[in-house]
């Protein structure tokens, strides 16, 4: 079994991931492989952030890693928070206090249109490439749910009448973001690793 390295400590990410993968791969976390160091994500885009971080574990390892990066767009607030989603309010990456800033900013407008979209980077052999996932939604007036993490709970995808934060995660995966690009990457390594 070939194994990966996904450039996270994030749980949340990482069981998504590993629900979505079935087995096929020997996926790896950054505490799995005892790099516990922050990795730095200044980049201006999701694409850029996503190479990033992909680049620091490669440079260090040698080994096939991906990382990802995800930004809420918010159509109102001129594609805000974006690059800066996890640390919309500040460098604590307090996901309460995201949604509360995005729910303030949005008090009393109308356009609540809004999209997620993940990017992941893949270095496979030395090589790069990319994928994307984008789901289109809209930001509720409050909180919905108790799973999920980060913006989940203020997130209603499109042909849905409830959060993220209220869906099953094998049906959030489905149409998730970062769903859409993990499955656009296990269709890459299934077709690209022996």
């Amino acid at each position: 079994m070939d194994t990966i390295v996904f450039a996270t400590n994030n749980a949340h990410k990482l069981h998504e991931v590993k629900k979505m993968l079935c087995g096929n791969f020997n996926l790896l976390s950054l505490s799995e492989i005892d790099i516990f160091e922050d990795i730095p994500e200044d980049k201006p885009t999701l694409e850029g952030n996503a190479e990033q971080k992909a680049d620091f574990i490669h440079n260090k390892l040698n080994i096939n890693v991906f990382a990802d990066d995800t930004g809420l767009e918010i159509d109102a607030l001129n594609g805000e928070p974006g690059v800066y989603s996890a640390r919309y309010s500040g460098k604590e990456k307090d996901s309460q206090a995201n949604m509360n800033k995005v729910l303030d900013k949005l008090k009393g407008v109308e356009n609540r249109k809004a999209q997620f979209r993940t990017i992941i980077c893949l270095i496979l052999n030395n090589k790069k490439f990319f994928f994307e996932g984008i789901v289109k939604g809209l930001i509720l007036n409050s909180a919905q749910g108790k799973d999920g993490f980060g913006y989940d709970p203020i997130f209603q995808p499109k042909g849905y009448d409830c959060s993220f934060a209220e869906m099953p995660l094998e049906n959030k995966n489905k149409i998730s973001h970062r769903g859409l690009a993990v499955v656009k990457l296990i269709n890459f390594l299934n077709t690209n690793i022996e």
